[in-house]
């Protein structure tokens, strides 16, 4: 799970939340509101056996290293990888307290099966960006475990995919920044959203909720 360092810094999860929803990003990073259903606590019990932070692991040449603390001054976000895996490699970057060069590879972990959007590339790519500024290196793969398939799936980690995470961070910090809650915008996605009985996306298509409080107390 991630976490903020600062409040400062907006949280890396949140990627992934905006990605499906600018408006239940919204209302969990801005308005602080939060509703579970069977997904968040299925994806937080996955996580919690994912996130050890005590957990530093040396086989062979592969030094894997659980919910790391990772943050991005370049766009403001903090949070934790799932895990990294520097692997030893010539061209690759100096760990303090052990010998040879390495390249860190995030792996994100995911509930569930791949999903037909590009959140969970985005969030991994992110991820990507924060290393790469923590390590002056650069990240061009990482993978995404999904706990249905059982399966690691690779990512390439290109410019292109950094490019729209610094576009979509841009906005997040935007609206934090002018504390904007987007208007409801229904779709097929809020059957699964976490949040569909704060957000009232059926209601609020048809009328305002100063006007439904206001019928209301007049029934």
């Amino acid at each position: 799970m991630d976490y903020k360092q600062d409040d400062s810094y907006l949280l890396l999860s949140g990627i992934q939340h905006f990605q499906f929803c600018p408006r239940q990003w919204a209302l969990i990073h801005i308005e602080q509101q939060w509703q579970e259903n069977v997904r968040t606590v299925e994806g937080q019990h996955l996580h919690q056996k994912a996130d050890d932070p005590y957990v530093r692991e040396k086989r062979k040449d592969k030094l894997t290293v659980r919910g790391m603390a990772v943050k991005s001054e370049s766009l403001n976000i903090s949070g934790q990888c799932d895990v990294v895996e520097f692997v030893e490699h010539p061209t690759g970057v100096s760990l303090h307290g052990t010998p040879g060069l390495y390249r860190p590879i995030p792996v994100e972990y995911k509930r569930g099966k791949p999903k037909v959007g590009k959140e969970d590339e985005l969030q991994l790519a992110a991820q990507a960006i924060c290393l790469e500024e923590m390590f002056l290196c650069t990240i061009d793969e990482g993978y995404l475990y999904y706990h249905e398939t059982k399966h690691r799936h690779q990512v390439m980690l290109s410019d292109a995919l950094k490019d729209e995470v610094r576009k979509i961070v841009n906005k997040m910090n935007d609206y934090y920044r002018t504390r904007y809650t987007p208007r409801v915008k229904t779709g097929p996605h809020c059957k699964s959203c976490s949040l569909q009985n704060i957000c009232l996306p059926e209601l609020m298509v048809r009328e305002s909720v100063t006007t439904y409080l206001e019928r209301r107390l007049k029934d």
